[in-house]
């Protein structure tokens, strides 16, 4: 493996010094041409799959920040006098500077997702053209870019350019599998599969598409400040028009947004294609065959060229049996969890008077409940007492309508959700919400990564999360994606991943349901381990056997008010809760 990691290194670093080497070597400036437009589609294209590849923020505007680059190259090149290899940073910082001022708004707008997205930045796209072509910017009549002075770098001027092109690609290229290979990445890649739940588990969604969109922006920038000076006359017209973002996803989609490389692939696949059979007489015959084309390679690789690759020498890969059985039982029993946190019996969780009110339906009515560190508290009641309402309170997914949530003795009511994660909390969903895209141990390693605030005695996040998948039973399942599992296994899946964020306060909003008699027998055991490492746990459940078997105490919600609050069994036998379960006639 470190072999073929040092063959791949070394053939990249000469495939770039060979592309280096081609303007001095005597190209004609035709190919150096040619292939600058390559590059260019490939920093453009990868630029697009930083934000809308790794995060699903599909952008129809990316045409709104490389004209924003052009037209700032145009105005202090062309206009100005100044210097061209300065006005290509200052194309970046406008650029970028736009996307954050946008994505500030917008990204705090929770139903701008999706499609919603796609339209607005393609309205900033024809709002941008409209006031650039009304202004002495452009002023509708173009801005020629003759004079601008381009230094040679030691060749000619199409030379120099190919050169500046390469080294955006390049950088794109870099910029682009770094993020993906780093936190920020992991945290992309989650907030695609699904936002809300991504950031529960910690990751600062709002900090990271706006990171995400200004990095993007940038480089479309940059592609756009180089683009003015090779084309030499900039218009509203070819810059802001509709073709660019549509030949950056299409490209996107053709290689695999979601890998680092793939957009390139598309880019390079794309670009060279248009190039051999759209020219000659016969160009509208090229263009329809070369859209045929892509409409099958799409079809049969939906994933895209890149991910669909290597999906298939992961296959071949793995093709040995795995030596670990994926639900040995002993795995469950034997495997000791790390110390979290010494039970002490202090108070680690206190809800005063919290409401919560949506519309004209009241889910939490005052509820006042105080969890003691070290103990295992049942939230019980019937259907729509608000069990998971209060678990959504606490984790921070929505905000109360008054009343407050203290962990120890420190308000957490109001903070984002990822906030609170990072404060010690972490929790399960009733249905599991699994992060589809990733495998399980990306699944556990990205709450490895954004977890709370014990220690992590010294382990790597990858470390801790193969200790999490060993103790659950599912370390043979780690290169699995979460589809091909069954529900016994998303569950312990969704436990793992709680465990790996390293929680004072594990909150399980109906783990045991839907599992058989032995696998609920097994989740038990599993949940007396973990309170044994000094981990507080609040569990819904409605299997009663199961609550009897791990609660200290029991908290019986009815119509959102704490009905009763007590030890297990005398709680049970309670009128008032046999009532709330049975009604009143059968408690009668």
């Amino acid at each position: 493996m470190a072999l073929t990691s040092q063959h791949a290194r070394a053939a990249t670093v000469a495939a770039v010094a060979g592309l280096i080497v081609l303007p001095y070597a005597g190209v004609a400036d035709f190919y150096l041409s040619y292939l600058y437009v390559v590059f260019f589609w490939i920093a453009l294209a990868t630029s697009w799959g930083i934000l809308s590849g790794y995060s699903g923020y599909w952008s129809f505007g990316h045409a709104a920040f490389f004209g924003a680059g052009s037209y700032t190259t145009a105005t202090l090149a062309g206009k100005w006098g100044v210097p061209f290899l300065l006005t290509i940073p200052a194309a970046a910082a406008i650029a970028a500077a736009l996307a954050l001022g946008i994505g500030w708004v917008v990204f705090r707008i929770n139903t701008l997702r999706a499609e919603f997205f796609a339209l607005l930045t393609l309205s900033v796209t024809y709002v941008l053209a409209a006031v650039i072509s009304n202004t002495p910017l452009d002023g509708g009549g173009g801005v020629y870019l003759s004079n601008v002075s381009i230094p040679q770098l030691g060749t000619t001027v199409p030379g120099a350019i190919y050169l500046l092109g390469l080294a955006l690609a390049f950088t794109a290229l870099a910029v682009s599998r770094r993020i993906l290979r780093s936190r920020l990445g992991a945290g992309l890649l989650a907030i695609h599969d699904d936002e809300d739940v991504a950031e529960v588990k910690g990751v600062p969604t709002l900090h990271y598409k706006l990171v995400a969109f200004a990095v993007s922006s940038a480089i479309a920038g940059a592609a756009g400040a180089i683009q003015a000076a090779y084309v030499g006359y900039v218009t509203v017209g070819e810059t802001f028009s509709i073709t660019v973002p549509l030949y950056v996803v299409l490209m996107s989609i053709l290689g695999g947004a979601r890998h680092w490389a793939g957009p390139a692939i598309g880019a390079t696949l794309i670009t060279v294609a248009l190039s051999l059979f759209v020219g000659g007489g016969h160009a509208e015959l090229g263009r329809a065959g070369v859209a045929l084309a892509l409409v099958v390679v799409i079809l049969v690789l939906p994933q895209g060229i890149a991910p669909s690759l290597l999906a298939r020498l992961i296959r071949r890969k793995d093709a040995a049996p795995a030596p670990v059985a994926a639900n040995e039982p002993r795995n469950v029993v034997a495997m000791k969890p790390p110390a979290i946190q010494a039970a002490t019996g202090r108070p680690l969780l206190t809800c005063r008077a919290v409401a919560k009110s949506f519309g004209g339906i009241r889910a939490l009515q005052g509820v006042d409940l105080q969890v003691e560190e070290g103990e295992i508290l049942a939230l019980v009641g019937p259907n729509g007492s608000g069990k998971s309402t209060l678990i959504n309170m606490i984790s921070g997914h929505f905000p109360l309508s008054s009343g407050s949530i203290e962990l120890q003795g420190a308000s957490i009511d109001g903070l984002a959700p990822h906030e609170v994660a990072r404060r010690g909390i972490a929790r399960t969903y009733q249905i599991p919400r699994l992060f589809n895209h990733l495998t399980v141990l990306e699944n556990v390693r990205l709450c490895a990564f954004f977890g709370g605030a014990s220690d992590a005695q010294g382990e790597s996040p990858d470390e801790l999360a193969r200790r999490w998948l060993a103790f659950t039973g599912l370390e043979a399942k780690a290169d699995v994606l979460p589809p091909a599992l069954n529900l016994h296994e998303r569950k312990f899946v969704e436990l793992a991943r709680a465990l790996a964020a390293r929680p004072r306060l594990l909150l399980l909003d109906e783990v045991l349901c839907g599992l058989t008699p032995t696998e609920v027998d097994h989740a038990i055991a599993m949940i007396r381990k973990i309170r044994a490492g000094g981990t507080t746990i609040v569990f819904v459940e409605h299997l009663m056997r199961a609550v009897v078997a791990l609660a200290d105490r029991i908290a019986v919600l009815d119509q959102g008010t704490l009905l009763a609050l007590g030890l297990p069994r005398e709680t049970m036998q309670d009128p008032r809760v046999v009532g709330a379960y049975l009604g009143t006639a059968h408690a009668a």
